[in-house]
C-alpha cells in the first residue's frame, strides 16, 4: 500500500484545519472581516500545502540490507 497509517492521520489533520478555516470564516460572516483577511489564507495555504507534503511523505527503512 503507497501510503501508510502516519500518512492518513496527516491528511486527517490538514482536512479538519481545512474545514475549520472555511467554518470560521462562515461564522465571522463579514468580507473584511479579521479572520478572514489575515488567518484564514495562511491556514488554508498551509493546510493544502500540509496534505501535499501527507501525500508525498515516505520513512525511511530501518533494516535495509547493504547492496
Amino acid at each position: 500500500m503507497p501510503l501508510g497509517a502516519a500518512n492518513y492521520v496527516m491528511i486527517a489533520c490538514g482536512s479538519a484545519i481545512i474545514v475549520l478555516s472555511y467554518l470560521g470564516m462562515y461564522l465571522e460572516r463579514e468580507v473584511d472581516g479579521f479572520f478572514s483577511l489575515n488567518i484564514a489564507p495562511w491556514l488554508l495555504a498551509g493546510s493544502y500545502a500540509w496534505i501535499a507534503f501527507a501525500l508525498l511523505y515516505r520513512r525511511k527503512a530501518q533494516n535495509q540490507a547493504p547492496r
